[in-house]
């Protein structure tokens, strides 16, 4: 079996999975996160097959030593040398062009830096990561898993903006999606077992959240857009709003871009409604009367209701509506006020079967028209996968070449 590094790179944090892969099978054998990188306090927090995670503090001045620290554990544990790496998937945000995962090289760098506006959090964090890995490992393959890539399927009509043609044309201003590998999984698992590809729409609702309309295993609709601020209510961001509405702050508080930015992520959604960003304490705080806390809890399935109606109609009918996510996976409430509003359609829970945790697969009762499905998602598996096909394709172009 292959070995298949899975890392993902944020602002001050990286995390890994080590996959050992062929084409049927996978085991994962270890993962983690190394947190607080560049700041005092730094730590590795390691999750082991059969164990219980630990935590060890070690100094990371940037995200070099990071993975730098993540190859010295897995060689100390796992390989004889980091060179025994088959492929390292990287997440990426936006792909462009891209409607799969691609092998990195000078044409996907360029890609990445001319993002890294559009995700100034993320972006050169990710870049870091890619180029440590390359100083560290030079001969192993890299592969950009993009974010936007599952949605690439999207008709013009879907994605296209009416703004100025030659912002498409010239800046690429267009809807592109985000959580492609997580709407990519859970609906690939969805078909494997009812035994059909067919019209999906999967809610992807955590702490970002999304709805995308899948139809025999293509994207033909999405809920975010330019940027993963769009879309329905998320936990700090606002999702579709007046576009107006920031120009209007900015120009009667005297706010300036990058202060309505962090206003637009950090400070709206649900947590500018109730000032609680995290879904277990907005339904603690509903249940005890808190009126902001049940508005907020109203507008936020009133938008998902929303999206899963346009959804519908862009697929003209739904044999299965999938949850995933933090959210979509424990908050039985959630999805039964969800599955409440969508009853005209026929379908109807299994009360039991949706309030256990964790779910089973499908909570949908005997007589519903609509199956509705609980996927845990897994995105580093997605990525891993994807990797491993990219390695495989081209050690054959090798072998053919011999």
């Amino acid at each position: 079996m292959e070995k298949i590094l899975v890392l993902n790179a944020g602002s001050t944090t990286v995390k890994f999975q080590l996959y050992y892969m062929d084409k049927n099978n996978y085991e994962i054998i270890t993962g983690g996160v190394a947190e607080r990188i560049g700041q005092e306090g730094s730590k590795m927090t390691i999750s082991v097959k059969g164990g219980e995670p630990f935590t060890y503090e070690t100094e990371m001045q940037n995200h070099k030593s990071a993975i730098k620290e993540i190859l010295y554990y897995l060689t100390k544990k796992y390989m004889k040398n980091a060179s025994e790496l088959a492929a390292v998937a990287h997440r990426m945000g936006y792909g462009g062009k891209y409607d799969s995962s691609a092998a990195i090289d000078d044409e996907v760098m360029q890609q990445l830096y001319e993002s890294i506006p559009l995700i100034p959090l993320h972006g050169p964090a990710i870049a870091s990561g890619i180029k440590a890995m390359q100083e560290l490992i030079p001969t192993v393959l890299q592969v950009a898993v993009f974010d936007t890539a599952f949605h690439q399927s999207v008709k013009k009509e879907g994605y296209l903006y009416a703004l100025p043609l030659e912002y498409y044309e010239k800046n690429k201003v267009r809807r592109y999606g985000f959580h492609g590998p997580s709407h990519n999984y859970v609906t690939k698992k969805a078909a494997e077992y009812l035994g059909y590809k067919g019209k999906f729409v999967c809610c992807h609702l955590g702490g970002g959240a999304s709805i995308s309309a899948v139809k025999d295993g293509k994207c033909v609709m999405t809920s975010m857009g330019y940027t993963p601020m769009s879309g329905i209510v998320m936990s700090t961001r606002p999702g579709d709003i007046d576009p107006y509405i920031p120009l209007h702050i900015m120009k009667t508080q005297n706010k300036t871009a990058d202060e309505v930015n962090a206003l637009l992520n950090k400070q709206s959604g649900l947590y500018g409604l109730t000032g609680y960003a995290d879904m277990r304490e907005i339904l603690n705080e509903a249940e005890k009367g808190n009126e902001d806390c049940q508005t907020a809890l109203n507008l936020y399935i009133y938008n998902i209701i929303k999206k899963i109606g346009s959804c519908i109609t862009e697929l003209e009918g739904i044999d299965a509506l999938i949850f995933t996510a933090g959210i979509g996976e424990k908050s039985s409430y959630i999805r039964e006020k969800i599955c409440e509003k969508l009853s005209y359609l026929g379908l109807s829970l299994d009360d039991k079967a949706n309030s256990t945790y964790p779910a089973p697969t499908m909570i949908n009762s005997q007589t519903s028209k609509v199956k509705v499905l609980v996927i845990p998602t897994n995105e580093e598996l997605m990525m891993a996968k994807e990797a491993y096909d990219i390695y495989v394709a081209l050690e054959d172009t090798k072998q053919e070449a011999i």
